[in-house]
């Protein structure tokens, strides 16, 4: 079974990546291996289909695969050329705002904003999320759906 307590801390570990991703990429190291470690530990591309939309993405805004998810989050894939790297920009900092979560079976769910704070100290910026867990065959909690937009404008 799926607690909200687990899903808590793979939040916590999801946003520590993306920005262990830039520290990365700050210190000239190998960013690429450090995403595609953190797509490892976070996302079950292993096992089967996993729904991911990503928040900056609008021309082939579905990353159905583990290379497309990469290319998000590291950008230097000639098949999304509107990817540049949104781990990259870099970010200092990434807090959850849970509305609410809710487990059927062995399926988790959350859904409410995340907040990251850029490397350059410009405006915090909020992004809207859903997203869903399930376990892999080891049992480590893992991410099947990551659905995220820009909270729309309004009128």
């Amino acid at each position: 079974m799926i607690t909200e307590e687990q899903i808590l801390e793979a939040q916590n570990g999801w946003g520590k990546g993306i920005i262990k991703i830039g520290q990365v990429f700050l210190e000239k190291q190998d960013y690429k291996l450090a995403a595609a470690e953190h797509i490892k530990t976070f996302y079950n591309y292993q096992e089967g289909k996993v729904l991911f939309k990503p928040t900056l993405a609008s021309l082939k805004q579905f990353r159905l695969d583990f290379d497309a998810a990469l290319s998000y989050f590291v950008g230097g894939n000639d098949n999304f050329p509107e990817d540049h790297g949104f781990a990259i920009k870099p970010w200092v900092d990434v807090q959850w705002e849970n509305i609410g979560t809710t487990i059927v079976d062995n399926v988790g769910l959350a859904m409410g904003n995340y907040y990251f704070t850029p490397h350059d100290g410009s405006d915090v910026v909020k992004v809207e999320y859903s997203f869903g867990y399930t376990r892999d065959r080891n049992g480590a909690l893992k991410i099947v759906l990551h659905d995220s937009h820009v909270p729309f404008p309004g009128s």
